[in-house]
């Protein structure tokens, strides 16, 4: 009897050559992923990001940025990994990939904490707050909400800013200083190291912090100094409540002016601030009185204002415009804070109105007489076609010098200020209502540059939709249900009959 004949050698051929067949499909897939693994330095020729925007691959610059760290740099995600956004995920093993080739040893590891489950472990590294990203690099640290990796639109996710957010946040805190934040005092305004709910900012202060600003220095009197601090990256005054001297004016105007200074100012209403000239300069009015408004869908039952019109363009408010909530502020007693646009195109400057009241508010100017709340429209500020924007007060603007130096073809920014006409903004009771905090990290961000560090684009998020009548709907039930096991099941019976004759 031949080899072939024999049914025990025949089955065991049968078995060896299913064995082998298998050896060699493991033998290469372990090929290739070692090939892919052994070149996966950024830009290799073994991996390929197939995505339309490459949703999985670093940009040059942030490639570029990663291999010069000369330091390492811990990630900390406090959420599950498998609770963590895909993008996320894929994104942070692209910078802890990269890293592996750095030649200076400054590797990136990435870490996922569940603060619930592991809270003795996020008190001693520090990352309690949940659904969160910390980037350390002792003794520095910064931290990103995961919900301010994303552009919102209509509430939902449009597009993924996470490269450009932890590229930007890897460099800062790699690097050997950080932005300095003075705030003035001398004249009665909230203080940064005051836990009072309503003359406190140590919220504030808490969470810039959180974001690597260096927010510790002492408050600056500026009737007991003759200069500003040179490493001074931003000026934050809140809510004065006496008049400033001639000589801080004119300190301020010459840090604003010639020192390329940046200034916030939250100025309440019923207060005299004593910086008109400086206003004046830089095309900003400030009127003395209170923010009203008549429409029962713009004010709450205790008297707050609603404010639901922001600029749509500016860097300013785009973290409040794209945030995954309705874009709006509840705001107390307000000003109105108005551009001069005639006095800002003669003076080189662009001015914008961040925010504003709806067509229905005024600024009633007697409003510290008794009696009944209505517009007075002979002595009350009120709405106008001519105003920016268009029948709207404004209680926030911002003014940039962006006037040519010299003969150069091309413009050089300067000074920044930006004025809210409201006092409480920011302290320990109203920090943390919806849409506050994105709107003011958004003034903090600008002022101190951190918003133009980086070019990466964002990247879209696509999104595909089924459209299907009921009537297709059920026939596509039915298909599933009947029809594909229907059709299985006749192609068995077809292979055992054949199997059979």
């Amino acid at each position: 009897m031949s080899l072939s004949d024999n049914f025990r050698a025949a089955r065991w051929i049968r078995t060896a050559n299913l064995i082998l067949q298998a050896i060699l499909i493991l033998t290469l897939f372990a090929g290739l992923n070692y090939l892919a693994n052994n070149s996966a330095g950024g830009g290799d020729p073994w991996r390929f990001d197939l995505t339309r925007y490459r949703r999985f691959t670093l940009s040059p610059e942030s490639i570029a940025y990663v291999r010069e760290l000369s330091s390492p740099v811990r990630i900390i995600v406090t959420e599950g990994e498998d609770m963590a956004p895909a993008d996320l995920r894929g994104l942070l093993r692209e910078y802890e990939s990269v890293s592996e080739s750095n030649p200076s040893g400054g590797r990136i590891t990435v870490e996922y904490i569940d603060v619930d489950l592991a809270r003795r472990m996020a008190q001693q590294l520090g990352v309690e707050e949940p659904n969160a990203v910390f980037v350390l690099q002792p003794p520095y640290h910064q931290m990103l909400k995961i919900d301010e990796l994303y552009r919102f639109e209509d509430q939902e996710r449009s597009a993924f800013l996470g490269e450009q957010a932890i590229t930007a946040a890897i460099l800062d805190v790699a690097s050997a200083t950080r932005k300095k934040i003075y705030f003035l005092y001398g004249h009665s305004e909230l203080r940064p190291d005051d836990p009072d709910s309503v003359r406190g900012l140590s919220t504030l202060r808490d969470l810039l912090r959180q974001r690597n600003f260096d927010v510790d220095s002492p408050l600056l009197d500026l009737s007991a100094t003759a200069q500003i601090p040179a490493d001074a990256s931003l000026l934050v005054s809140v809510q004065p409540q006496t008049r400033f001297s001639p000589a801080e004016q004119e300190l301020l105007r010459q840090y604003l002016g010639a020192g390329d200074g940046r200034l916030i100012l939250l100025l309440a209403p019923g207060y005299e601030h004593g910086l008109d000239r400086l206003l004046r300069d830089w095309g900003v009015t400030v009127d003395n009185d209170l923010l009203r408004d008549s429409g029962s869908e713009n004010m709450t039952e205790d008297g707050d204002l609603i404010i639901s019109s922001f600029a749509p363009a500016h860097p300013v408010t785009q973290a409040l415009l794209h945030s995954s909530y309705k874009a709006r502020l509840r705001l107390g007693p307000a000003r109105t804070v108005r551009p001069d646009m005639t006095r800002a195109a003669g003076n080189g400057l662009d001015v914008v109105t961040l925010a504003a009241s709806s067509p229905t508010a005024w600024g009633e100017v007697n409003f510290s007489a008794r009696g009944t709340i209505a517009m007075n429209p002979m002595v009350d500020v009120r709405p106008l076609d001519s105003m920016d924007p268009p029948d709207r007060l404004g209680i926030g603007v911002a003014a940039e010098h962006v006037a040519a130096r010299g003969n150069l073809p091309y413009s050089v920014r300067t000074g920044r200020l930006i004025v809210f006409g409201s006092g409480d903004l920011v302290d320990n009771h109203r920090i943390a209502d919806e849409g506050v905090f994105p709107l003011v990290i958004g003034a903090v961000n600008w002022m101190a540059d951190r918003d133009t560090q980086l070019t990466i684009p964002p990247r879209p998020i696509e999104r595909f939709q089924l459209l299907l009548s009921p009537r297709e709907l059920q026939n596509l039930r039915y298909c599933l249900m009947f029809v594909l096991p229907g059709a299985a099941a006749l192609l068995g019976l077809i292979v055992y009959w054949t199997r059979r004759s």
